[in-house]
């Protein structure tokens, strides 16, 4: 495992998507995190991220950086679907934290990612665990820069499975599907990790929450703050017994991938028009297309593993 892998995350802080950046500080070297519009209102998810920094210890030494605040056809005074039922009011689990002392960035998250690209050709993993607009943005703003990434880790859709917003898609697609589509067409090297991989392998039920909370940690405590809102809405909703980690299953799996047990290159695709599939990913498991194959997907996990990822990066924050 290499502690050191250098990383730019592209996140819509709430819920998960913190326990995947303390993830993240825990085992790579952050470069930046990058804010993009989607799962509650966006200066929200902006001070997440920035207290999330601040829990892990390590705040004022990540930048965070405001991307796009909307999908990229998202027109006028429209919005985006976004999921305070799912995350409470403050994409916190209604713990209403204090304000973190450090202020985001004034470069925008698209120039940061570029400029970064291009001073580091070849070494950079993004870690995308929101709506992609940022980076399909960043690839249309400067195409040199796609040959220059090293890999892209995606939470979003699911292979041949029930969504999670919609029956046919999961979140991170359905908000902004063409971008979705721009990045699954760029050429980089990238690995998705769906919403079944989720609900199949990172459910913490109630013992498991227990565990985490016997802890004692700082990194334990927050865990459990913010998942209050979310155990509930699982249970009501997509009838799982326990929350849901899809974000840091996949930054557990860019940590560790002999946690990802079987994965295999298929060919996917985006659907932009469906009327009633917006957003869903189209992963041709079987070749029918008879297109090359563009995206590695995550399809078994050692749950036992992530588990076991999971209580030591919180029980290290202390």
């Amino acid at each position: 495992m290499n502690k050191m892998k250098r990383v730019i995350i592209d996140t819509d802080t709430a819920g998960d998507d913190t326990i995947a950046l303390l993830m993240a500080l825990h085992h790579f070297q952050v470069e930046g995190v990058m804010i993009t519009g989607g799962n509650v209102q966006f200066d929200q998810e902006v001070e997440n991220a920035l207290y999330t920094i601040e829990v892990a210890g390590k705040g004022g030494e990540v930048p965070v950086f405001k991307g796009y605040e909307a999908p990229i056809l998202q027109l006028g005074d429209e919005q985006h679907r976004t999921v305070e039922d799912v995350h409470g009011s403050d994409g916190m689990g209604g713990a209403n934290f204090p304000k973190a002392k450090q202020r985001p960035e004034s470069e925008h998250a698209v120039d940061f990612l570029i400029r970064k690209v291009h001073e580091n050709p070849g070494e950079l993993s993004i870690m995308a665990i929101a709506p992609l607009t940022n980076i399909a943005m960043a690839m249309k703003k400067d195409p040199t820069i796609v040959p220059k990434i090293k890999e892209i880790f995606i939470m979003g859709g699911t292979n041949n499975y029930l969504g999670n917003i919609t029956p046919a898609a999961e979140y991170n697609f359905y908000v902004d599907p063409e971008a979705a589509r721009i990045v699954m067409h760029s050429g980089v090297p990238m690995t998705m990790v769906g919403w079944e991989m989720c609900t199949q392998y990172s459910v913490m039920n109630d013992q498991d929450h227990q565990e985490i909370e016997q802890l004692q940690t700082k990194g334990s405590d927050f865990f459990i703050a913010i998942n209050q809102v979310v155990k509930a809405f699982n249970k009501k909703v997509h009838r799982l017994d326990g929350t849901t980690h899809p974000d840091t299953l996949l930054m557990a799996i860019a940590a560790d991938e002999s946690i990802m047990t079987k994965s295999t290159y298929y060919f996917v695709d985006i659907e932009t028009k469906g009327e009633l599939t917006r957003g869903y990913s189209l992963v041709d498991i079987n070749g029918r297309f008879d297109r090359p194959t563009n995206v590695r997907v995550c399809e078994t996990v050692d749950r036992e593993r992530f588990k076991s990822a999971l209580i030591t990066c919180l029980d290290a924050i202390r």
